[in-house]
């Protein structure tokens, strides 16, 4: 009797075990929450940028200053294309609400063009500074700049590459729960990135010319 035991023991033992957790969904809110607790992080770090220009922003070492380099006309453009995109990234939560994925797609591709504009513009605004000799080296105000537009600059670059994946992931799988979170996470980034980019065009350009 103990022997039958012994080897009924045995036989659990080696079967599968199915986990509770296997089977539970997506904790509802689960991913949201996570991406604004790292949304807030990201907030920390160009606090201190921003906080390092305001220090910084008037060592111009003898060099050029803002009012002598800044081109208000190009930067207004490049607000322009990138507010732009934040308003046809609503349009394409909009065609997710109605679970159109052709729209959605659509708008997606065309909040990359104007993501693909603002950066182009961007980097032509450094090109140029760079040939006048305001290179970052230049002055502490040059360094600050750099480093506070260039790292707006690369989670432009970062957001952009998300959203090609994802409108990859959307055209093979569809608007699946996946997606639409994933989709409701980059648009959270891509709204911030604008907040930010407005913090920027006041503090650094329009007071800079100031």
């Amino acid at each position: 009797m103990s022997e039958l035991r012994i080897q009924a023991g045995a036989a659990g033992a080696l079967a599968p075990r199915a986990y509770h957790l296997a089977h539970d969904p997506h904790p509802e809110n689960g991913t949201a929450l996570g991406f604004w607790l790292y949304l807030m992080s990201d907030c920390l770090i160009f606090a201190a940028l921003f906080a390092t220009y305001g220090v910084l922003g008037r060592s111009y070492a003898a060099g050029p200053t803002g009012a002598q380099l800044f081109d208000l006309t190009l930067v207004a453009i490049n607000t322009a294309f990138l507010l732009l995109s934040s308003i046809t990234f609503g349009f394409a939560m909009l065609r997710k609400q109605k679970k159109d994925v052709n729209g959605t797609l659509l708008w997606l591709a065309v909040t990359g063009l104007f993501g693909l504009c603002f950066l182009a513009l961007e980097l032509y605004e450094f090109y140029h500074l760079i040939q006048q000799g305001a290179t970052p080296q230049r002055s502490a105000f040059l360094s600050a700049f750099f480093t506070l537009v260039g790292t707006h600059g690369l989670h432009v670059t970062f957001g952009l590459i998300w959203l090609v994946v994802l409108m990859l992931q959307i055209k093979k799988h569809g608007l699946i729960p996946e997606n639409t979170r994933r989709l409701m996470c980059l648009s959270m980034f891509w709204h911030f990135l604008d907040v930010i980019w407005i913090g920027v065009f006041t503090f650094v350009y329009l007071m800079g010319v100031l």
